[in-house]
């Protein structure tokens, strides 16, 4: 029988937080976090206590959206739009550098 010497291990970070952390994470005013819900195009899970949980991969987009609402004076629903197509063509242009690798190869 052999014994195995435990590695220590670092504690995972969360990929969730609650409300406030997410408000002062992102600097969004609670009342455009409601509407964002609302419209759907920012999703919370629950925990056990019945609280919101956001991702952490919402705070970028969220400050994304906060900008260019800002800069360019548009009301939110007009933002989601513009960060919904920021994205695909993200998506799009790295799809397109996959491909052009691999017809490299």
């Amino acid at each position: 029988m052999s014994i195995m010497q435990k590695i220590p291990s670092l504690p995972v970070p969360s990929t969730v937080m609650v409300r406030e952390e997410f408000i002062r994470a992102t600097g969004i005013a609670p009342d455009h976090l409601e509407e964002l819900l609302g419209l759907g195009w920012l999703e919370a899970s629950a925990d056990g206590s019945r609280q919101r949980l956001f991702r952490d991969t919402d705070i970028y987009r969220v400050r994304k959206l906060e900008r260019i609402c800002c800069d360019f004076d548009l009301p939110v629903l007009g933002g989601t739009i513009i960060v919904d197509l920021l994205e695909r063509i993200d998506t799009l242009e790295r799809l397109v550098q996959r491909l052009r690798r691999f017809e490299e190869d």
